[in-house]
């Protein structure tokens, strides 16, 4: 489910930032150092607090190498914060008290009319607490006294950011039941021209230059009487050209557009192959769970247009991505409006193959046959039994397989199991969940 409450984290560098957010979203995804600008990756995560939920945004890291700090400030962090947060924090550090700079950054806040919390940062005891008086001078309303390292006061610093949250128990959803496809791809790719040509119209910006386009934009598209819901997104660039506002939000919002779609489709050019940004989009739609489609696009450019060419192309993706072995591929020519029709019809039959169902009588028949054929391989000892498999749940499906120890069954075997069920049913790329459990003797 995708989270309309956005929290952006805004301040100077070198005053704990990335150890707020990695408090906040319980990880340790954000890089902390003390040599200024040292966070380059995108920060972006949940955190739930008594029962609310947010998207929390650490703009920290994406202040450019100038030497124009301040201006450097304006553009990248607090740009970004108040295009996309509806909510601010404020960080500041007591041991500094109110530098110049934080001075701007609260009058550029002030304006924005954005709700903003003030969080004093290393008040690591109550005898700091009286240097926070310093900072309602900034005139944001009353300063919260915490430390991000340790954790105190930090639990009061949420109570206030949530207060105007909707709790999660009180959301009542609208079930959007139409097909969803976000399309994503580095710049240039063919993103925008490949809406255009569903679409009939030139209702994307096409252009030559990387990062024309700068925001997810929601199309309709009829298709068989029925309405699909495309997500075009920013053009993603190597993390070291991230350097102005814009182009971080935008991946903020492909990376939100991942989290509201069912179906993604990784777009990359054919003479260009997989590169790093394409690996962490295709990371984030498995963590997302969504169903992938690999469009290797300008197939028309490939010149050695031999019997085997797509196969053995296909092939090396496939050796790449062998930890995400469900994705389908599909070779298209967007400037030629080849087989892209084919890209539609194949994320209507993932969608329906997440919702697929599978009767625990017809799934046992079909194990037991495959377990026969092949047993599971012993470990020392221990002779390893199947007893039985059932699919709890779909969307994705979950299969839980029941066994006397589940423990040492191999990895291996695992993979086996889940590519003949693949096999079978036809879950090309669809993601599947397998549970190995135990059960008595």
């Amino acid at each position: 489910m995708a989270m309309s409450n956005v929290v952006a984290i805004v301040g100077r560098p070198n005053i704990g930032k990335s150890t707020l957010f990695n408090r906040l979203t319980k990880t340790r995804e954000a890089i902390v150092d003390n040599t200024y600008g040292v966070t380059r990756d995108r920060k972006y995560g949940p955190v739930e607090w008594d029962g609310r939920t947010f998207s929390l945004i650490d703009t920290g890291g994406f202040v450019p190498d100038t030497k124009e700090f301040f201006e450097s400030m304006i553009n990248t962090q607090i740009e970004i914060a108040l295009d996309e947060a509806e909510h601010i924090i404020f960080l500041l550090d007591v041991e500094t008290g109110i530098s110049a700079i934080d001075q701007e950054i609260a009058n550029k806040l002030k304006k924005s009319g954005k709700r903003v919390t003030l969080a004093v940062n290393k008040v690591d005891n109550s005898a700091r607490e009286n240097d926070v008086v310093e900072f309602y001078n900034l005139g944001l309303g009353d300063p919260i006294g915490i430390s991000a390292l340790g954790g105190r006061n930090v639990g009061n610093m949420l109570d206030t950011v949530t207060d105007h949250i909707t709790p999660d128990s009180e959301i009542v959803e609208v079930e959007d039941n139409r097909l969803k496809i976000a399309i994503i791809g580095k710049p240039n790719v063919g993103k925008s021209s490949l809406v255009n040509a569903y679409l009939k119209q030139d209702k994307m910006i096409v252009s030559n230059v990387p990062g024309t386009t700068r925001d997810s934009v929601d199309s309709v598209l009829n298709y068989k009487n029925q309405e699909i819901l495309l997500i075009d997104t920013a053009g993603l660039r190597k993390k070291k050209k991230i350097r102005e506002n814009i182009e971080f939000y935008s991946l903020v919002r492909t990376l939100k557009a991942i989290e509201r779609t069912d179906i993604v489709i990784l777009m990359i050019d054919a003479l260009d192959g997989l590169t790093k940004q394409d690996i962490d989009i295709l990371l984030e739609a498995k963590k997302q769970q969504n169903g992938i489609i690999l469009a290797v696009n300008k197939w028309d450019l490939v010149e050695d247009k031999s019997t085997n060419s797509a196969r053995d192309y296909e092939d090396a993706l496939r050796r790449e991505l062998d930890w995400i072995p469900y994705i389908a591929v599909k070779f298209i020519s967007v400037l030629n409006k080849q087989r892209l029709l084919k890209l539609l019809d194949l994320s209507y039959e993932i969608k329906d193959r997440k919702h697929l169902r599978i009767s625990t009588s017809k799934l046992n028949d079909y194990i037991s046959k495959v377990i026969r054929k092949t047993t599971p391989p012993t470990s020392g000892n221990i002779i390893i039994k199947i007893k039985y498999v059932t699919q709890p749940a779909v969307d994705p499906p979950v299969f839980s397989f029941f066994l006397n120890e589940p423990d040492h069954l191999k990895d291996n075997y695992k993979r086996f199991l889940e590519r003949k069920i693949r096999e079978e049913y036809g879950f090309d790329g669809v993601p599947i969940i397998m549970k190995f459990l135990k059960t008595g003797n």
